[in-house]
């Protein structure tokens, strides 16, 4: 049951990093408290990269998985920023933004390693 929860959670949070960051969203001006978009993209891609850590971490080859699912959050993070390039006149792809991803999946990579060994 726990995995299942952690597999749609995950495919949730995919599907919304890709839809949020291939439309257009419009600035709001409603409150005075800036986010900075970097931020977003480390909170996402930590978050994104935990939920399919979890997914797997019951796997009997648990090194294999939690090796290759950061790599592939990754490659998808880059797909995504080559995606608003190409297909989007009001997106464009960003180094920083990559590295933003980087750094979220590298944050929850840790966090997974140390509070998840196995015993």
């Amino acid at each position: 049951m726990e995995r299942k929860f952690y597999f749609y959670s995950a495919l949730l949070l995919t599907i919304a990093i890709t839809i949020g960051s291939l439309i257009s969203i419009p600035k709001l001006e409603v409150t005075q408290v800036q986010i900075s978009d970097k931020f977003v993209h480390i909170s996402a891609y930590c978050l994104l990269t935990l939920n399919w850590l979890l997914v797997y971490k019951f796997k009997t080859n648990r090194l294999k998985f939690g090796l290759l699912i950061p790599l592939l959050v990754f490659i998808y993070g880059i797909v995504i920023e080559v995606l608003q390039g190409v297909l989007t006149s009001y997106r464009q792809a960003d180094l920083f933004d990559v590295l933003a991803n980087f750094t979220g999946i590298g944050l929850a990579f840790i966090f997974f390693s140390i509070f998840f060994k196995r015993k």
